[in-house]
């Protein structure tokens, strides 16, 4: 009886991580490649180091902060190898992020350090839910001196220390708004609030969720957050979140999918 349910021999089965195979195959697979995309097109459009290939992606955008560069694994490989991989692709000895949608071994002897375990979260477009409001003035980014605005509220009030004292263009180039809605909250024209929605693999990535400090408790972080969640309609959406942002995230529907594995090289 058992037999029955073998496919025939030599019938390839897909595990779900093949290259070829397409993003719509699961909701992850999709988070996965988002994330990639993320990880490879910032650089790209700065004409900055990158590389794109089956197993992972990654980038190195500048010189400081690890959130600044990224590597992401697409497919369940050996990470020390990938690490070996990164040092040959995009050498030097700049700051990145490693992530990856699997558990890892210890990444330390290739010179890693363990940042945690977020959880990845999604939301569906038909979730119903009512947009959270805010006394801040949410607009979307259409110009340079916007994507200054966003860059700098990133920079000071997530803040990235290693990026002080605030100059821009290290994260944002004018053409990072071809392929990614960047979103600043305003009061009275000071910027206090930004997120990023990057659309790739057929959903919505939020990205650099940042607030200062004088628009806490006003309910900027979910405004900015949802702004960028509905920016492409249909989409589902996903973000890894943060201790501190997964209230607000599950106020807005997002669900726990599984947790992810993020190492650091400073």
């Amino acid at each position: 009886m058992a037999s029955s349910i073998l496919p025939p021999e030599g019938e390839q089965l897909a595990t779900g991580w093949e290259p070829d195979l397409a993003p719509a195959d699961s909701l992850i697979r999709q988070a996965v490649l988002a994330h990639a995309s993320w990880a490879v097109d910032a650089a790209r459009r700065a004409g900055k180091p990158w590389y794109d290939g089956d197993t992972w992606a990654g980038s190195i955008l500048g010189e400081r902060g690890a959130l600044t560069n990224w590597v992401v694994l697409k497919q369940p490989v050996d990470p020390a190898e990938v690490v070996a991989e990164v040092a040959r692709e995009l050498p030097g000895d700049a700051p990145y992020l490693f992530v990856s949608p699997w558990p890892t071994g210890d990444l330390r002897p290739s010179g890693l350090g363990l940042a945690g375990h977020p959880p990845l979260m999604l939301r569906l477009p038909q979730t119903a839910t009512t947009a959270p409001a805010t006394d801040l003035d949410v607009r979307r980014v259409l110009d340079t001196d916007g994507l200054a605005d966003a860059e700098r509220v990133l920079v000071e009030g997530y803040p990235l220390p290693e990026l002080l004292p605030f100059k821009p263009g290290a994260l944002y180039v004018p053409s990072f708004l071809d392929a990614s809605a960047v979103w600043v909250g305003y009061d009275d024209g000071v910027p206090l609030a930004t997120s990023v929605a990057h659309s790739a693999a057929g959903l919505t990535l939020v990205e650099n969720v940042a607030v200062m400090p004088a628009a806490r408790g006003r309910g900027a972080g979910a405004a900015v957050t949802w702004a960028a969640t509905t920016t492409y309609d249909g989409q589902p959406a996903a973000l890894i979140a943060s201790d501190d942002g997964q209230p607000v995230y599950e106020r807005l529907g997002y669900l726990r999918l599984e947790r992810w594995t993020v190492w650091v090289r400073a």
